[in-house]
């Protein structure tokens, strides 16, 4: 049963792909073609990225309410567009786009997230909730000095900044979503591995190394993989803090399932088919007078809310 529900996802994004490229098709229909080739690769790698990431860190956490933004990541990365503009000016920075721009963001988020699990997670005996508080501590500083740098700038600049804060899917440079693509694939091809050992994993650090499992090593590597994985999604777009949320909330409800060998490809599957099909309708029907970025997080905040006051912490 789940396998077929798998099967109807894939045949649902399907659809919504060959809509969003075909629909309202016309003039000179390759070029309009090729840009929207590349923007559908874009939605499905970011959705992809989202879910996974989201469903791994759910794994490790033992908890259904956590994302990886909550490590900070997307404070960072705001952190990192602001210092940006803020020491080279607005004409400096924008030259810093296409694959060096998504190079330098995506290997600075990857080294704070390297620096901050392996330094804190020898030290707390890898009690990931005290590095959960931890994220959510260097989160709030971040913030606290992207708003300081804001002030601080003329409006031109702080201009350029805000266009910055949410997810964007349009002007996506094609060699840094190839390298993007890149990174996601070699992920794809570790999890296809060890999706076995993640069910394990789910049992908690005591239960998986009673069963064999090499637990500290791989949670070190699941949180590298989330890592790239975050740090991709975000470079790619922009910071969308509660996809990852309201995407693994809609792959435990329909797989009904802990094998991650069902889960993470439907956490995939969903994350692709939310932002294609919202983008086609956004882009389609509402001529682009609002974000789908702005209605993801409100879906997902009140999401957040409600699994909260339910009492599913766990």
């Amino acid at each position: 049963m789940a396998e077929r529900r798998l099967v109807a996802l894939g045949g649902l994004l399907a659809a919504a792909a060959a809509l969003f490229l075909f629909w309202g098709l016309r003039g000179p229909s390759a070029y309009i073609l090729e840009l929207r080739l590349v923007k559908l690769a874009a939605l499905l790698a970011v959705g992809a990225a989202a879910g996974v990431a989201t469903v791994l860190f759910q794994t490790l956490s033992q908890n259904r309410i956590l994302t990886p933004s909550i490590m900070g990541f997307d404070a960072l990365f705001l952190l990192l567009q602001t210092g940006l503009v803020a020491g080279l000016g607005a004409a400096g920075a924008s030259r810093i786009s296409g694959l060096p721009g998504f190079a330098l963001e995506t290997a600075v988020m990857l080294a704070a997230a390297l620096a901050l699990f392996t330094a804190l997670l020898g030290r707390t005996r890898h009690d990931i909730q005290l590095m959960v508080l931890a994220g959510v501590v260097l989160g709030v500083m971040f913030r606290t000095l992207t708003a300081f740098l804001q002030r601080l700038m003329d409006p031109s600049e702080f201009t350029m900044v805000e266009a910055r804060m949410f997810a964007q899917f349009s002007g996506i440079d094609r060699a840094a979503l190839l390298a993007g693509l890149g990174l996601m694939a070699l992920a794809g091809l570790w999890l296809l591995r060890n999706h076995h050992v993640l069910d394990v994993a789910a049992l908690g650090r005591g239960p998986a190394r009673s069963l064999g499992v090499a637990y500290d090593r791989l949670q070190l590597r699941v949180l590298c993989l989330i890592a790239a994985l975050v740090s991709v999604a975000t470079a790619l777009v922009g910071p969308m803090a509660f996809l990852g949320l309201l995407v693994s909330s809609l792959a435990h409800s329909l797989m009904q399932s802990h094998r991650h060998a069902l889960l993470l490809p439907a956490a995939a599957l969903i994350g692709a088919l939310i932002l294609v099909a919202g983008q086609t309708v956004f882009e389609r029907l509402l001529h682009l007078q609002s974000t789908l970025a702005v209605v993801i997080e409100f879906c997902g905040g009140f999401l957040f809310l409600f699994l909260l006051v339910k009492g599913k912490i766990r």
